[in-house]
């Protein structure tokens, strides 16, 4: 630029200057996408009565990746369940934006998950006698706004093998097409229990990174359950459940890229 052709401006006091936001602050500052209220679940009667969840109190944010650590019994799978609409507290409230689930009828449940709910299990699920193609297809036949399914299978790196079946898969490549399956019907929220528990190190990182573009490229709103605490590190918050209760909750300055894990 040549001198003098706009004025100096004028100098800064860096202390006045806000810090750039974070992840953490973008996710604190969006409104709440779940809200749980003294969240109590417990199963059976009597003195066989299990409580594996008890009083939780819980925001998620839209666009927000958490991840929720904790032991077998810790009560993590159980949250997982109810913000997937797979079962209803036995008190409290669970809110989903505007829709009241834990007074919700089956009907509704049901029509809530097939709207905006994407499950990715330990186990992948696939229909043996199906392609990988026709593995997704299922999903978007009946998604209201499904993306195509070779968008999807894009995605997650295997649209060469549309056309395998499940058994000519790995096990990383399986875990990829249910990815696939759960993202094809553009679901806000993406519920992973376990992803990488049944892979090997390599395999597992890589279906890490499929999961954490998914979150940075679509806004998804990502919830991950894992005993691996070196996942962590890959979320804008993570929070430790024991005994039923959320005993920790901690908030990362920056997601970390899964190539960078370690465990």
């Amino acid at each position: 630029m040549r001198p003098g052709l706009f004025p100096e401006s004028p100098a800064v006091d860096e202390s006045m200057v806000p810090a750039a936001p974070t992840a953490t602050d973008a996710a604190e500052s969006a409104p709440a996408l779940f809200r749980a209220r003294a969240l109590s679940k417990v199963y059976g009667d009597g003195p066989t009565a299990v409580r594996a969840l008890s009083d939780v109190d819980l925001d998620i944010a839209r666009g927000e990746f958490l991840v929720m650590l904790g032991a077998s019994g810790s009560g993590k799978s159980t949250l997982l369940n109810l913000l997937g609409g797979l079962d209803v507290p036995s008190a409290g409230e669970l809110w989903f934006e505007s829709l009241c689930l834990s007074r919700a009828d089956e009907a509704t449940l049901t029509r809530y998950r097939r709207e905006h709910i994407g499950f990715v299990f330990q186990f992948y699920n696939l229909i043996p006698s199906l392609t990988v193609a026709e593995n997704v297809a299922l999903v978007t036949d009946i998604a209201t706004a499904p993306m195509p399914v070779d968008e999807a299978l894009d995605r997650v790196g295997l649209l060469p093998r549309r056309d395998h079946f499940p058994a000519q898969l790995s096990g990383g490549e399986q875990q990829r097409v249910a990815i696939a399956r759960a993202i094809a019907k553009q679901p806000a929220v993406l519920l992973c229990d376990e992803p990488t528990g049944a892979l090997d190190y390599a395999t597992g990182k890589r279906v890490l990174e499929v999961i954490a573009q998914v979150s940075t490229d679509l806004g998804t709103t990502v919830v991950v359950i894992t005993h691996n605490a070196a996942m962590a590190g890959m979320a804008d918050r993570v929070i430790r459940l024991a005994d039923g209760r959320i005993a920790e909750t901690r908030h990362n300055a920056r997601r970390i890229s899964p190539s960078e894990l370690s465990w």
